[in-house]
Formats: C-alpha cells, sequence, structure tokens
C-alpha cells in the first residue's frame, strides 16, 4: 500500500468566536445591524480582527460580492498590524495566487509570522511546503518540525503526515511505533486515512501488537465514511476470518462495496470469491452491498 503526504495547502479560514466577539462589540457601540455593513466600519475604523472578517467576506463571495482584489487590500491592512489570522490569509492568497501574483515565497513569508505567532494551520501549511519543496528548498527536518507543531495542537492532518513522516524515515529516524501514535491522535479525531493506516498496522502487529480486532475496528470506521481501501481490507478479513468467523458472503459484500466506488483491487477480490460461492450466496451478498450503499455505509 503506498502511503503519500496529505500535500493539500489549507486555504481561507476565519477564527468564527473572534469574529462573533467583534461584531458584538459594534453592535453594542450602535454601529448599524447589517452584518457586512458594520464589519466594514469596524474594518475602516482599523480593527484587525474586522479587516480579517472583511477580507474573508470578499474572498468567499459571503455578503458581498466576491472580489479577491479587494479581499487582499483587507487581509493586506489585517496582516499587517500583526493579525495571525490576517496573515494566514494572505499566505493562502499568495498561495493561490487569488487577487495577486501567485507567489510561493511570500506565502512561506506571511506563514512564518502566523506560525510564529502559535496558528497551527500556518505551521501545518509550512510543514507541507517544506515537504514539497514549493517556495523553499525541500526539507525533511523542517517539514517534521512545523508538522509537529501543529500536530500538537491537535491538527489532525499534520498528526497524519507527522505519522507518514515516522513510516518513511523522512527527517526522523524511522519508527513504527511513533508513525502509531500520530496515526491514532489523526484517527480519533475521524480522520479516514489515519483510521485505514492504523488498521493496517493492527492487522500486521507494525508498531502495535497484532490485534485483528483493533484492525477490524479502525477499518470499519474509516468504511464507514467511504474508505475503500478499508472496505476493501474488511472483505479480506471477513474472506479470512480474522478478527470475526469467517463470512464469505460479508466478504464479498465489502468487496462489491469498495469495487462500486471504483477499487479495483477489490473487484479482483470480489470475482474471485465469487468463484467460490452459490449463486444464492451471491445473491445475498449483492443485496447486502446494496443495502450498504444506500445506508452511507453505516451499520453494514
Amino acid at each position: 500500500m503506498k502511503h503519500t503526504i496529505k500535500s493539500v495547502v489549507l486555504g481561507l479560514s476565519l477564527l468564527l468566536a473572534n469574529g462573533s466577539i467583534a461584531y458584538a462589540q459594534d453592535l453594542r457601540k450602535g454601529v448599524p445591524k447589517d452584518y457586512a455593513e458594520a464589519v466594514r466600519l469596524a474594518a475602516e475604523k482599523g480593527g484587525a480582527i474586522a479587516q480579517t472578517i472583511l477580507g474573508v467576506m470578499y474572498a468567499n463571495g459571503d455578503r458581498v460580492v466576491q472580489d479577491f482584489k479587494e479581499a487582499v487590500k483587507w487581509l493586506r491592512l489585517s496582516a499587517a498590524q500583526g493579525d495571525a489570522t490576517g496573515q494566514f490569509n494572505l499566505g493562502s492568497m499568495y498561495y493561490d495566487g487569488s487577487g495577486v501574483t501567485q507567489d510561493y515565497t511570500e506565502a512561506i513569508r506571511l506563514y512564518r509570522l502566523a506560525a510564529g505567532q502559535g496558528f497551527a494551520a500556518a505551521q501545518y501549511n509550512l510543514g507541507v511546503m517544506y515537504s514539497t519543496g514549493q517556495g523553499v528548498t525541500q526539507d525533511y527536518k523542517e517539514a517534521v518540525k512545523w508538522y509537529r507543531l501543529a500536530a500538537e495542537q491537535g491538527n489532525t492532518t499534520a498528526q497524519y503526515n507527522l505519522g507518514l513522516m515516522y513510516r518513511k524515515g523522512q527527517g526522523v529516524t524511522q519508527d513504527y511505533k511513533e508513525e502509531a501514535k500520530w496515526y491514532r491522535l489523526a484517527a480519533e479525531q475521524g480522520d479516514a486515512v489515519a483510521q485505514f493506516n492504523l488498521g493496517v498496522m493492527y492487522r500486521k502487529g507494525q508498531g502495535v501488537t497484532q490485534d485483528y480486532k483493533e484492525a477490524l475496528k479502525w477499518f470499519r470506521l474509516a468504511a464507514e465514511q467511504g474508505n475503500t481501501n478499508a472496505q476493501t481490507n474488511l472483505g479480506a478479513m471477513y474472506g479470512e476470518g480474522e478478527g470475526v468467523i469467517q463470512n464469505i458472503i460479508y466478504a464479498h459484500m465489502w468487496f462489491n462495496v469498495a469495487a462500486s466506488s471504483g477499487n479495483d483491487t477489490a473487484l479482483k477480490n470480489r470475482d474471485g470469491t465469487a468463484g467460490e460461492m452459490t449463486a444464492v450466496d451471491i445473491s445475498k451478498a449483492q443485496d447486502l452491498a446494496r443495502a450498504c450503499v444506500q445506508k452511507n455505509y453505516k451499520g453494514c
């Protein structure tokens, strides 16, 4: 199974709690009740949080006509005042080339400013850019540094990527126990790929004591989110009787569910399993698979 870094750089983000506080304070000062107008007035008075909110509103077309250049204008004002959320979002505009010429170096600079204030999403983005060499020389140790800072704040994708760095020995000494540790933290927050990877580790006994029941638990959680690799592994475990009573009908069902979403391995396994089944059993498995898909993979 090939493991890959989750390299999606986080985009525009708004700290709604801060925005709500700022808006409530403005209302108490008697500004108009229209949200966009209230935010604009606060932004024009120099409020950094309001400037960030207004910038994000323009970027997303939220209660205003979408205008990336106007978004950049307000985020730049906020960032200049040291607002970490503004710095992060302006960095994302430079990363995407929205309202400005795409510039990874400037994105790095702004992410670094926000990351230095403990902004976890900026720390994660720096980790991705150092992992991939975007705007900087590729540096796995530096990537690990930023992933760890974000992961320790509970950033799920950073936790997953840090686990993967330990798996590959990139920027750190290869360590399957550390890999499992970080996958578990991400998996407990609902990351389907981390749940799948943790299931693989329990099935193989890699970095953890081999435990088929625990593997089934994590595969099932990932499968319920539509992860086809987890669904395929559930089929295999039912087929082999690993952690469950062997049941070829349920094996076929899970292979069929994963195959219906385009998983080639599941397709081959389903067809191979069908060769060992009666026509009646195949029909039962197909009915179960259809019901499973209709239930969005829950309780299958």
